[in-house]
């Protein structure tokens, strides 16, 4: 970057370092001491390194006069990179990452910051990109987050504590809510205490946290314990090649179980490879980021179609709260027998030896479990020499295992299940210490938990639809039926497709079954995203689907599936077809003509709880308006408006 050339003064290191040989040569025209040829070669020496020195420094000095031309011209903009949800497939928001000009050694962020902060003027830089990222951003939706980038020094320096970022982004219609703050991990943070007052002032005022670079910077787990992050940004480092990885595939699993315990979510960073992508959200990993998914860009670019669909077929399969209901551990919990800690191991003896079917014993504190003894364990300790005589008077919390698993009553069956066989193999029998706000209440063997999961599935297998592994009609009757009996209104939406004769027609029934598949899962994404715990969401048979729902959901809930199934069925269709808009076939009469693409036609009733429930009449109802629904071109929702119907007295 112009001055002297590093080529220049390594050519004149060898003319030094020449001119010496020389000398050291000619002993024949001079007399010379060993002391004088340790001094030339150390004034050579001495000579080169001032003049690389003063290369470095000219260089220095040139680079940061266009860096500072570049703050000055406000030279720097941003892009913007999309992070999606695994369990919906909708976008969480968008990453703001500066660039400099693009012929400039300072395109780089990295070189950006990294000089910022060699020469001081990291706040500044810093400063000038959020705001130019604020800016250029284009509006979120309600939901969406801008994910900005803070140094641990910025977010302590004095002027940073101004109230100027909240300004801005009220200037552009946003909340704190939609902005998180992204605390690198590539940083020390040496004060915690001052760091976390700061930290505190802004989540006051509704901003939230993100730990990025998770597993690549300096004492992650420190980190995170000291920030309470709301999202851990893992990095690119463990999440290329995580498909071929057994160890990355065991460091994400434990990151995404810590994660969901202290109420906070993954974000795969990095992600390039679409295995990679597979592989996280089978996993249950929360969100993800990389240029498979999108690349950075301005303005802010959608995700394809393509990709779109992909996510949308991986949707949180594994963990889908519609498609596997819920069942909370405390339902299985079993009477424990509870002793205090400062109980006498001879006493906690004579308990197991008097009930041969009781496998262990609480130990508790006021009511909380503090350990757990297993009657292997006791007699283990027994049985050890001079075991009697060393613990047999003693108290029992002496030997009782202090980290057994402990799990709140709302924990799911199936989360339980998943930890419990995780645990080390000498405890995997163990119980599972079940709790009401803290408190004992229970206890779960493993037997209990495996034959419960087992029974849960099976009852689920023969009331599912065997293609989506949605509620059959059984289960839908169920749901109707138990919502009849609660006070609060609701609605009943019906789904059926448009035009789908005729794509089985063109395509086969095997597309065709693709094509009911994909809606499955758009409709459970969309509800994931937009719907509430109580949602219960059916399966009817071929193309038609229920939903239940809040009354004041509804419409949000119909426009999101308009807004994503007309834009992703495209992606079910061969390019010409896509180019043409239409495909041909034969209506009922024969006649050939051209069709439109597939469309989806709502039908949505209002319904009155409290009320024993007609269901003859509420399917006549629903056909009626199902068939006015059809006869509207595209994709559409209609509600009866006359009348709240379904329910008798009768």
């Amino acid at each position: 970057m112009g001055g002297v050339s590093i080529n220049s003064v390594l050519t004149k290191v060898a003319g030094l370092f020449e001119r010496f040989v020389n000398f050291a040569s000619v002993k024949s025209s001079c007399k010379i001491r060993s002391g004088n040829l340790e001094s030339r070669l150390h004034d050579a020496v001495r000579e080169a390194q001032g003049a690389a020195k003063s290369s470095i420094d000219l260089q220095k000095a040139k680079l940061l006069h266009e860096f500072s031309e570049i703050l000055e011209g406000a030279g720097f903009n941003a892009v913007y990179q999309p992070i999606v949800s695994f369990q919906s497939g909708c976008v969480l928001g968008w990453e703001a990452l500066a660039r400099g000009p693009l012929d400039s050694y300072f395109h780089s962020p990295d070189v950006i910051f990294s000089f910022a902060e060699e020469v001081n003027l990291l706040y500044p830089v810093e400063k000038l990109c959020r705001r130019i990222a604020i800016n250029q951003l284009g509006g979120l939706e309600a939901d969406q987050k801008l994910f900005l980038n803070i140094h641990p020094r910025s977010l302590g320096d004095p002027n940073f504590v101004n109230g100027e970022t909240i300004k801005l982004i009220k200037e552009m219609g946003l909340n704190p809510g939609n902005v998180v703050f992204e605390i690198t991990e590539r940083h020390c943070i040496d004060d915690f205490s001052y760091f976390n007052k700061t930290l505190e002032y802004y989540r006051g005022q509704g901003f939230l946290v993100a730990v990025d670079d998770a597993g690549a910077g300096f004492s992650c787990l420190q980190s995170i314990a000291e920030i309470r992050p709301d999202f851990i940004k893992i990095d690119m480092s463990l999440v290329r090649g995580v498909h071929n990885n057994r160890v990355k595939r065991a460091l994400l699993e434990t990151f995404t179980t810590f994660a969901e315990k202290i109420s906070c979510s993954i974000i795969a960073e990095g992600i390039e490879e679409e295995e990679e992508l597979n592989t996280l959200a089978s996993m249950g990993v929360h969100y993800g980021q990389g240029f498979f998914i999108g690349k950075p860009a301005y303005p802010k670019a959608l995700i394809s179609d393509d990709v779109l669909v992909r996510i949308i077929r991986l949707a949180s399969n594994n963990r889908n709260r519609i498609w596997k209901p819920a069942f909370p551990v405390g339902s299985i919990a079993e009477n424990a027998v509870s002793v205090d800690k400062n109980t006498l191991v001879r006493e906690v003896k004579k308990i197991l030896d008097n009930d041969e079917l009781l496998a262990g014993v609480v130990i508790v504190d006021e009511g909380e479990p503090k350990g757990l003894v297993m009657r292997h364990l006791l007699y283990r300790h027994l049985g050890m020499q001079y075991g009697v005589p060393l613990y047999y008077e003693r108290p029992i919390s002496v030997i009782m295992d202090v980290s057994p698993l402990i799990v709140e009553e709302d924990a799911t069956i199936e989360l339980v299940s998943q930890v419990a066989m995780n645990r080390d193999r000498i405890k995997i029998y163990d119980y599972i210490i079940v709790t009401k706000n803290n408190l004992l209440k229970g206890v779960v063997s493993v037997q209990n938990l495996l034959d419960t999961m087992t029974r849960i599935r099976l009852e689920l297998a023969r009331g599912a639809n065997p293609l989506t592994g949605l509620p059959g009609n059984i289960a839908i009757e169920q749901e109707l039926l138990k919502r009849a009996t609660e006070s609060s209104t609701f609605s009943i939406v019906y789904f059926d497709l448009d035009n789908f004769k005729i794509y089985n027609d063109k395509y086969g029934f095997e597309n065709g079954d693709k094509v009911i598949l994909f809606t499955s899962k758009l409709l459970s994404s969309v509800i994931n995203k937009y719907g509430s715990e109580k949602d219960f969401l059916g399966h009817i048979g071929g193309d038609d689907f229920v939903l239940v729902t809040d009354r004041e959901r509804t419409d949000t809930l119909c426009k999101r599936i308009i807004k994503y199934f007309d834009r992703l069925i495209k992606s079910y269709y061969l390019p010409e077809d896509r180019k043409e808009g239409r495909i041909p076939g034969h209506d009922r009469n024969g006649l050939a003509k051209w069709f439109p693409f597939i469309s989806v036609s709502m039908a949505v009733i209002e319904c009155e709880g409290g009320e024993k429930a007609d269901l003859k009449t509420l399917s006549e109802k629903v056909a009626q308006l199902k068939c006015y629904a059809k006869s509207i071109p595209g994709s559409v929702y209609v509600r009866d408006r006359r009348s709240r119907v379904g329910f008798t007295e009768s």
